[in-house]
This record gives structure tokens, sequence and C-alpha cells, in this order.
């Protein structure tokens, strides 16, 4: 089984993956979604969305924008991270399961936060 959390705002992917305030967690066997479910966002606090996404046991992480500490935690805890996705958080993993979704390597993607003193991205912003 996979686990694929989507960083959500209701049903759409975020823009902004720290301060979404959802995540959409979708269990996967066999290429085929079984269960979906909306998690709370713990909080923007440094490596509290990536720390949270591994105690759920996620394999895979679909985002808008992301951070690149974000980035290198969600690696770090082994979960494979697809930034600069949009639109329908169902569809989004659907293009992910059949192979059509891929990452864009976009950092911060959207810009609807702003890049305060702690917040490191890769969108050269």
């Amino acid at each position: 089984m996979n686990r694929i959390a989507v960083a959500a705002e209701g049903t759409d992917v975020s823009s902004h993956f720290g301060r979404c305030p959802t995540f959409r967690v979708y269990d996967v066997t066999g290429g085929t979604i079984g269960s979906v479910q909306d998690v709370a966002n713990p909080g923007h606090e440094a490596g509290s969305p990536p720390d949270h996404l591994a105690a759920l046991g996620a394999t895979v992480a679909i985002v808008g924008g992301i951070g690149a500490g974000a980035i290198e935690r969600l690696r770090g805890h082994g979960i494979e991270v697809i930034a600069g996705a949009d639109g329908s958080a169902d569809e989004a993993v659907d293009r992910y399961l059949a192979g059509l979704l891929q990452d864009s390597g976009a950092g911060c993607g959207g810009h609807g936060h702003s890049h305060d003193a702690d917040h490191a991205c890769t969108c050269g912003h």
C-alpha cells in the first residue's frame, strides 16, 4: 500500500505546502484508491508538516509550492515530493497514478504568501 498526501485547500491542491489547511490522504493499493481522509495541518512550525506526513505513513507528497527546507525534510523521511501540482486534489492523484504527474521542480508556486526571514524556497524570490 502507498499513502499519498496532497497539500489541500478544500478539495484543491494548495499553492503553499506549509500553510495548507489540510492534507488529503489517499490510501492506494495496486494502483486503486481505497480510502481518502482529510487530516489537519499541524501548523507552519519548522519541520511540523513533513514530520506529520511521515508519522501518517505518507510515501508521496503532492504539492503546489514548497520551500527547499520542506522538500529536504520530506525526502529525508523517504517521501517522494511532486511539486507544481494544481487543480483538483483527486485529479492530481489520478494523474500521478497514471504516470502523468511529474515533479516540476517548482519551489514556491503561486506566490500567494510572504517570504519572511525564516522562509527558504527554491523559486528565487
